[in-house]
This record gives C-alpha cells, sequence and structure tokens, in this order.
C-alpha cells in the first residue's frame, strides 16, 4: 500500500479492535465494504488488535462515507480511511518524515490522534506517544495544518503499527471513537459494587448521543436491572438518580443498597415482571446471547419498558454470526409486534466476550 494520489483520496479501511477479535472484525468489515460495492482485500493478523480493508483502487473520502458508515461496525473500537503508510521511519527522527507526508496528504486537520494497537508490544509505545504527540502537534499547528477551531475538518490518526511504521488516516468526529484508539479514560468510582458499572457508564457514552443522555438519565426515571448482584449496574443507574429495581437472586452489595434508590428483589430475571412500565431495562445476565435477545424483545414488545442496555454474552468462535442471529430474533419479535425501533451494537472497551446493546423506538 502506497501514499494516497493527490487530491488526497483513501486506499483503504484501517479498524482497531480488541486482540483476539480480528476475525470477528474482518468478517464484520469485509461484509460491510462488499455491501457498500468497495472491492478490495482484508488484511488481519491473529492478536494484531487491528484490521485493514485495502481497497483495490483510491476512493475519494466522501464517496466511502456515503456507502459506508463506519459507525454501524460492531467490533470496531476505532476506524479511520487509510491516507499512507510509512516503512523504515528512522529512529533518531520521526518527526520529519510523518511531517512531509502530513503536508503531502493536502489535507487540513481539527485534531490529532495518535494511536497504536491495544497490544502488549503497542502498549510499551505508550511513553514514546505521550512524548511525541504534542511534539507533532505544535509541527503541524505551525505548518497551518492543524486547526483546533475548525471541527468540521477531518481528524488525522497516526497508528503506530510499531516503532518504525505508521499508517496515517483520517475520519470525522461522527465517525468513530472521540478517545484515542477508541479507549475510554474512566475512573472507577470508590463506592461502586463491582468493575461491570464501567461497562453501563461506557454504553451510555457510546450508544447513547448527547441529547439522548440529557434527556433519558435524568433524576425521577425508573429502571429495572435483571441479573444484578453485586449491584455495579444498578449503582450506575442510581448515581444518577434514577430509582432501580434489582432483581436477582443473589445478594447485593451494602454499597448499592446504601444509594437508597434500589430496591432488590429476589426472582427469576426470566419470570419476574413490573407492575407497570418503566423508563430502563438493563441485563448482564450470564446467559445464552440466545436467550438474552428474545427476553429484551418480549419486555421492549409487551411494553414493558421504553428503552433498554443490554450485553450479549458470545461463544469463543463465529461470534459475528452470533450477533446477527441475536439481531434477527430482536427483529422478528419487533416486526411482528408492528414496533419500529433503534439497535445499536457495540464492543465496547470494558466488554470481555460480549457484546453491549442499545434499544428504544425510532
Amino acid at each position: 500500500m502506497t501514499s494516497a494520489p493527490s487530491p488526497c483520496a483513501a486506499l483503504g479501511i484501517l479498524v482497531q479492535c480488541r486482540p483476539g477479535f480480528e476475525a470477528d472484525a474482518s468478517a464484520e468489515l469485509t461484509a460491510a465494504a462488499r455491501a457498500a460495492r468497495f472491492t478490495g482485500e482484508t488484511d488481519t493478523q491473529p492478536n494484531s488488535g487491528f484490521v485493514i480493508f485495502e481497497l483495490t483502487a483510491p476512493e475519494a473520502h466522501d464517496v466511502i462515507r456515503r456507502r459506508l458508515d463506519l459507525t454501524r461496525l460492531i467490533f470496531s473500537r476505532q476506524a479511520f480511511q487509510v491516507l499512507a503508510v510509512l516503512d523504515d521511519l528512522p529512529d533518531r527522527d520521526r518527526l520529519t518524515p510523518l511531517r512531509e507526508a502530513i503536508a503531502a496528504t493536502g489535507e487540513r486537520f481539527s485534531a490529532l490522534l495518535p494511536e497504536t494497537p491495544d497490544t502488549n508490544d503497542g502498549k510499551e509505545q505508550s511513553g514514546f506517544l505521550r512524548r511525541f504527540g504534542p511534539l507533532l502537534e505544535d509541527a503541524l499547528a505551525k505548518d497551518g495544518l492543524l486547526r483546533p477551531d475548525s471541527p468540521h475538518l477531518p481528524r488525522l490518526h497516526v497508528f503506530f503499527e510499531g516503532p518504525r511504521r505508521a499508517w496515517l488516516g483520517v475520519s470525522l468526529a461522527s465517525e468513530g471513537s472521540a478517545w484515542p484508539m477508541g479507549i475510554p479514560r474512566l475512573r472507577m468510582p470508590k463506592e461502586a459494587p463491582s468493575r461491570s458499572t464501567l461497562k453501563l457508564a461506557e454504553a451510555f457514552l457510546t450508544l447513547l448521543t448527547a441529547d439522548e443522555q440529557k434527556s433519558t438519565l435524568r433524576p425521577g426515571l425508573t429502571a429495572v436491572d435483571l441479573g444484578a448482584a453485586p449491584g455495579g449496574w444498578s449503582w450506575q443507574l442510581a448515581s444518577r438518580g434514577i430509582r432501580v429495581t434489582a432483581i436477582d437472586n443473589g445478594p447485593l452489595a451494602p454499597s448499592a443498597i446504601a444509594t437508597g434508590l434500589i430496591e432488590h428483589l429476589r426472582a427469576d430475571g426470566f419470570t419476574w415482571k413490573p407492575k407497570k412500565a418503566v423508563d430502563w431495562l438493563v441485563c448482564d445476565m450470564v446467559e445464552q446471547p440466545s436467550r438474552i435477545a428474545p427476553l429484551i424483545a418480549d419486555w421492549f414488545a409487551t411494553g414493558r419498558c421504553r428503552r433498554s442496555i443490554f450485553n450479549l454474552k458470545l461463544p469463543m468462535k463465529r461470534r459475528h454470526e452470533e450477533v446477527e442471529r441475536c439481531r434477527a430474533l430482536i427483529d422478528a419479535r419487533l416486526s411482528a409486534a408492528g414496533i419500529k425501533y433503534i439497535l445499536r451494537i457495540k464492543h465496547l472497551y470494558h466488554d470481555r466476550e460480549e457484546v453491549t446493546c442499545y434499544l428504544t423506538r425510532r
């Protein structure tokens, strides 16, 4: 893959994912590119933390954006259109060749995102990125290529595959994660019963728009948490002033009960039903995804909840196929009920062998 011609066009698409999920990210990206009528080949290296779809011929950025919605990719933490790849970067001066290659694209940018794969080798470069990122940012500002006051401009990704190889790419703020590498910097609250609370916090930030967060996470709303113990998700809702009915035969942590907004009922999450509709249904039960998807769809179809965030625990293999099977189960139930809906699915940073879903009416 060589640098893109001028005026700059995209050579391909690079998707960052959790190491070990390259096959799923590749299958999904390939299917999406084929559906968008792009030809090319996918390059996938096991446990590399990223996947590349190399286009047969360069394509204009707006053509790719119009035909391929990168935000719909489930196993992508971060994605961008590739402008160039630089090999054999000198150890003592990476700045000069990068600066020249970025200028050669003919683009200007609103932000710089220095990134590496989320692997052990990539993490060894984190110290270098902390030092190098500000130097590159200052240089691009001096060159007139970095304009933070112009948010309509694309963002520049500088993805260091290794110390001597870097991929240059672009994305709009609406296309990719706001965080470099798609990794949110969330602090674990001291009072939270478990680290699972971070999954729900990340889900709110990733799957809901800013307006949706403002309108649907207000104090005084109601929620049900199926499979709540020890209470990480219930605590996350209660911390926002939402009243929660926590359903689980297991105990809740004292810090969850201490919120004063959580009622714990020892019951079976698959059979318990509320007396009246709630604003939120959340579910992080360790069950087969083929059981969870119909359960959530039924709550939604019968009007027991207005919106839902839930996890689907995936098998070790053919994860992408399992997600699509669950999507079909949800669609069958809601279509039969005549309900138009929005379903967003993402493999979050705090997820492991699971994906997180957001379901609401259209």
